[in-house]
């Protein structure tokens, strides 16, 4: 049997994760980890710590899956990586333990949930350019390079005394930018 890991995180300095840390000694937690930085930040090291210290057979148990991840979509992606490893989640507030059936089962509803939300979002995107091209609107960026710097660009170009990396430079865009404008551009004949 392995340890149980604690894991904490409340969103600024000044608040004091306390009650957290209380309730992870009191179910055994042998070290804690404590983050005190917003969720939406990806960078959360004591996080990184604890699921480098954490081996196959350990939990990592937690106050409430809020703590834990910024999205659904991250904590299906940790719960699949702690998985793989071979260490269990546990979340106190919502009473989950990926360690049993049970715990498994509602991680792998919470996964369904999320692939069917992505589902939807892609084919409400794809609808809607759908039906924007059919109103004669274009998706995507307009584009960078038009007019006078077009023509000044074509000049550059044609006149083949500079570089592509120089003419792209003088015009202000990238080499694939100015590229993109040269071929989009009818030829002069």
């Amino acid at each position: 049997m392995g340890q149980q890991l604690g894991y904490a995180r409340v969103s600024t300095a000044d608040q004091n994760p306390a009650m957290q840390l209380d309730e992870l000694i009191a179910v055994g937690c042998e070290r804690v980890w404590t983050d005190h930085v917003t969720g939406s930040r990806a960078e959360r090291p004591e996080l990184a710590k604890a699921l480098d210290y954490a081996r196959a057979g350990d939990t990592l148990v937690i106050w409430r899956l809020d703590r834990l991840a910024r999205s659904l979509r991250d904590l299906i992606a940790l719960a699949e990586r702690l998985d793989a490893a071979g260490v269990g989640l546990r979340s106190l507030r919502e009473s989950i333990d990926t360690t049993t059936p049970a715990g498994r089962l509602v991680f792998h509803v919470f996964g369904a949930l999320a692939e069917f939300e992505r589902d939807l979002i892609r084919e409400r995107t794809h609808a809607g350019l759908r039906a924007a091209r059919a109103r004669g609107r274009k998706g995507g960026a307009k584009p960078k390079l038009t007019g006078a710097r077009l023509a000044r660009a074509r000049a550059l170009y044609d006149a083949r005394e500079l570089s592509v990396d120089e003419v792209a430079a003088a015009v202000g865009v990238s080499r694939a930018t100015l590229y993109r404008a040269l071929n989009r551009e009818e030829p002069t004949t």
